[in-house]
């Protein structure tokens, strides 16, 4: 499937909001985020649950598992599972369409293989400091490895921000990784009728912290960074003239301004295998600081 057929399918629509739950708090946040967006864009939602049978085995010996009352009590508790989803999403709109599977697979090769025709694939995370906890690396792998829009909501345990207000904010590197994110950023704040703020850091060094620097540094990175936002931003303005655009360049920091930017935001949205001031952005630097730390749901766009 060439770049543009695939972007397209995610545009259908026909194509489905997916989000994966194991029944834990913070997939339950980001079951009601997605149930919510698809409301609002009169989408079906899809509630997947990956049983993952082989891992199970490793746990519980392979002879346990092929046992049929073994399979039979892993099977229901899944139901359960997206039964309760299911109730989650009809508390949101009770005239949404939801559609749940339950599947022997490993979730995160379920959710990357719907991800190639999904509108966007959405998945709960908790914790900071590191813990990522979304089945083990699920959020992992299907950040890396999932296509198109990836939708981290973390669950912080006493704020659970799921905002319908604030901009769209957009971290931008200059990379040919940003292309897909700032097509996705516009296409979010189109659809949410908000501003889009587009911010480019020169540096991911902390310039600010050294002592002596000559303020030329600073009006050359402002110049080099709007430079790169102008290119960057290109085209999209006409393609989506109902979408205000507000351009911020920052000397240094890319985490340190989204995860500020992420206090008022509605959505963040990151490229992946970025370069520059954003360098790492497959879930190593600043997107892996943003989905632990951020205030909002943050939207990973992999390049196709």
């Amino acid at each position: 499937m060439t770049d543009q057929h695939r972007d397209a399918s995610h545009r259908l629509a026909s194509a489905e909001v997916v989000v994966g739950t194991d029944g834990s708090e913070a997939a339950d946040l980001a079951v009601r985020w997605a149930a919510e967006t698809a409301s609002q864009r009169g989408r079906r939602l899809r509630i997947v649950h990956g049983l993952d049978l082989a891992a199970a085995g490793s746990v519980y010996g392979m002879y346990d598992v092929i046992m049929p009352p073994v399979i039979d009590a892993i099977r229901r508790e899944g139901a359960d599972v997206l039964r309760t989803a299911r109730r989650l999403a009809h508390q949101v709109d009770p005239d949404l369409t939801v559609e749940t599977e339950l599947s022997e697979a490993n979730p995160a090769h379920l959710l990357i293989e719907l991800s190639e025709a999904a509108h966007l694939v959405a998945i709960g995370t908790a914790g900071s400091d590191g813990a990522l906890s979304y089945l083990g690396s699920t959020l992992l792998a299907v950040a890396s490895h999932g296509r198109g829009a990836i939708v981290v909501v973390r669950d912080t345990g006493t704020e659970q921000q799921t905002r319908r207000v604030g901009p769209v904010v957009l971290g931008i590197d200059g990379g040919a990784g940003s292309t897909a994110a700032v097509g996705a950023a516009f296409a979010e704040a189109s659809e949410r009728r908000t501003r889009l703020v587009a911010v480019h850091a020169w540096s991911d060094l902390y310039f600010d912290r050294i002592a002596g620097l000559p303020y030329a540094v600073d009006h050359d990175a402002e110049t080099a960074g709007q430079a790169i936002l102008a290119e960057q931003l290109r085209g999209w303005q006409e393609k989506y003239p109902d979408v205000l655009v507000i351009r911020k360049v920052y000397l240094s920091g890319p985490r340190q301004a989204l995860r500020e930017w992420s206090r008022s935001a509605q959505l963040v949205v990151v490229g992946s295998r970025g370069r520059g001031g954003f360098r790492g952005l497959l879930l190593g630097s600043t997107s892996d600081a943003l989905v632990q730390t951020a205030h909002c749901p943050v939207m990973v766009v992999r390049p196709q």
